[in-house]
């Protein structure tokens, strides 16, 4: 792979909130420190996500010392949540999964509620190491991960952006091009690989820390809202379905699975390992 190194380090401290770029980030085995931790479900105990809210994108939530947050938005007022104490967990749904999390104060949640227009509540994930497995079917026994979609963290790699977006420039829908990565929320993005070199990585480390690809990316309709506005568009998802089906789903990026624990920063050199 040549002298491919890390772009840039994200983390969403709540699901579906603004990314944050980082330097550096520790590395846990559910994900990056600090990443999805916390969540939005509505009146049913399901997650929230850009899915059913495109104004999510323009929440921000600052993570604090200790792990709270400092949340903001369009129209209010920054508020400050602590992290709850695990005392009682409510049942949530996180897609298929069925998992136990911790409910955060009531001003949260009449926050979260008057930015939304919907009736929601904040969670917040107590013990990471134990709370939800990884999907089965891509994992190894004993891996978890926070409420991030489905895998520990998500890398992208510039140049297969650069690909895609002259196929969007070639298309019917060029006006909308070219889209930043932050359509693509990654925790990891790569420079100086081949465009779709990441299809064919089994293994790869960042720095001095390892991972396991577990699988392919298929993306939804979160990759058509503009993070800064909530506007929602046709791209990527045309382009991607012309383009980058694989087993019935659009693929940009590849899921990974910590395989050990460090530090990581933006400029690591990052190399296949298998």
């Amino acid at each position: 792979m040549g002298n491919a190194e890390l772009l840039s380090i994200h983390i969403h401290p709540v699901k579906a909130f603004r990314s944050v770029s980082l330097r550096k980030a520790d590395v846990e085995p559910w994900g990056l420190a600090g990443d999805r931790r916390w969540a939005l479900i509505d009146d049913g105990g399901k997650v929230v996500t850009q899915r059913q809210q495109p104004r999510l994108a323009q929440a921000a939530a600052e993570l604090l010392p200790g792990g709270g947050l400092r949340l903001s938005a369009p129209g209010l007022e920054p508020l400050t949540v602590g992290v709850p104490e695990p005392l009682a967990t409510i049942s949530m749904e996180i897609f298929s999964d069925k998992v136990e999390a911790v409910v955060a104060e009531e001003a949260a949640h009449a926050w979260c509620s008057a930015y939304l227009g919907a009736d929601v509540r904040l969670v917040h994930m107590d013990d990471p190491a134990t709370r939800r497995p990884v999907d089965p079917e891509h994992a190894l026994p004993g891996e978890t991960v926070s409420f991030a979609d489905g895998y520990p963290l998500l890398v992208t790699a510039g140049a297969s952006l650069d690909a895609l977006n002259a196929l969007i420039a070639a298309g019917e829908h060029a006006a909308e091009g070219p889209l930043p990565m932050d359509r693509f929320r990654p925790n990891l993005v790569v420079a100086g690989t081949e465009p779709w070199a990441e299809d064919g990585w089994s293994r790869v480390s960042v720095g001095e820390v390892d991972f396991r690809v577990a699988k392919m990316c298929g993306r939804c309709v979160v990759t058509t809202t503009d993070q800064s506005t909530s506007d929602r568009g046709k791209e990527p998802l045309h382009t991607l379905g012309r383009h980058r089906r694989i087993d019935g789903k659009l693929m940009f990026g590849q899921n990974l699975v910590p395989v050990s624990g460090g530090t990581i920063r933006v400029g690591d050199p990052v190399r296949v390992t298998g």
